[in-house]
């Protein structure tokens, strides 16, 4: 009997919520016999693998909350996903993504989504895609991000938002109406300035977490991140810079080149790309 069929037998009988099937070299999901027949599973950990297809029948698995297929091969999403009702906790993280599926920000749960190491950028999201208004956490790190919609501002409820590496060279104003951002991960992209709207925001404080090395930022904002972050939020509120910035946007200098090949990146492995 192979340890996957062990594990899904021996979660059956013990009507055990959470089945974990970690680095079990499963390829497809179908293989995993009897799986759509645990309706009393609530999370599923499916992590280092190398799946291509989630099937569109995972959404039978009604009372799901924690769908966990990080570090696979998985190249869509079915539609299906996002109409699943109990799911709070999505990590397709380090997969092979291009795009999301139409609809998907209807989840009425989600709370954390994890979509780093990917594909994807602001082409290729979804039109409904913020108005998962119950997510707490957003991790988009590692994509191909150059702008960020101003319909970021309609995540009332984000705590943690990451944007870490990748080609952003701008922030919407709206950034400024997360009034419960907590944690915002700026670092390794291609911004030189900052929204003043972001001094809106409680940033400051030994639970506050907030990076944003590896940016080339104009020299004012530089010198500001070499004393401290609290010294850059209070320079961000200034007369001064809001003057600065305007500046800044009105010349319409062309953004900085972009730092890193993303040609390379294993997301990408088995594509053609220009």
């Amino acid at each position: 009997m192979s340890k996957t069929k062990k594990s899904v037998d021996e979660c059956k009988e013990t009507k055990n919520p959470e089945l974990d099937l970690v680095d079990r070299g499963i390829s497809a999901i179908s293989e995993i016999t009897d799986l759509m027949s645990l309706r009393h599973l609530t999370r599923i950990t499916l992590a280092h693998n190398k799946i291509e297809v989630i099937p569109p029948n995972i959404a039978d698995l009604s009372n799901l909350e924690h769908l966990n297929v990080f570090n696979n091969h998985i190249t869509e999403l079915p539609i299906t996903l996002s109409t699943m009702p109990n799911l709070r906790i999505l990590n397709v993280g380090m997969n092979r993504l291009n795009s999301l599926p139409r609809g998907f920000g209807a989840f009425p749960s989600l709370e954390v989504l994890d979509l780093t190491y990917n594909n994807l950028s602001e082409k290729t999201l979804p039109a409904n895609f913020f108005v998962m208004a119950s997510l707490r956490a957003l991790y988009m790190g590692d994509n191909e991000f150059e702008y960020l919609s101003p319909e970021i501002g309609l995540l009332k409820n984000l705590q943690i938002l990451v944007l870490r590496e990748n080609d952003l060279v701008a922030l919407p104003k709206e950034i400024g109406e997360l009034v419960r951002l907590r944690e915002l991960h700026l670092q390794g992209n291609r911004l030189t300035v900052l929204p003043p709207e972001l001094g809106n925001l409680d940033l400051v404080g030994s639970r506050q977490v907030v990076k944003l090395e590896d940016n080339p930022w104009v020299p004012p904002v530089a010198d500001q991140l070499q004393v401290g972050m609290s010294h850059v939020m209070d320079y961000i509120r200034s007369e001064t810079y809001k003057y600065l910035y305007g500046r800044h946007i009105a010349a319409g200098a062309p953004p900085p080149p972009k730092r890193i090949d993303r040609s390379k990146k294993i997301s990408r492995k088995g594509q053609q790309h220009a």
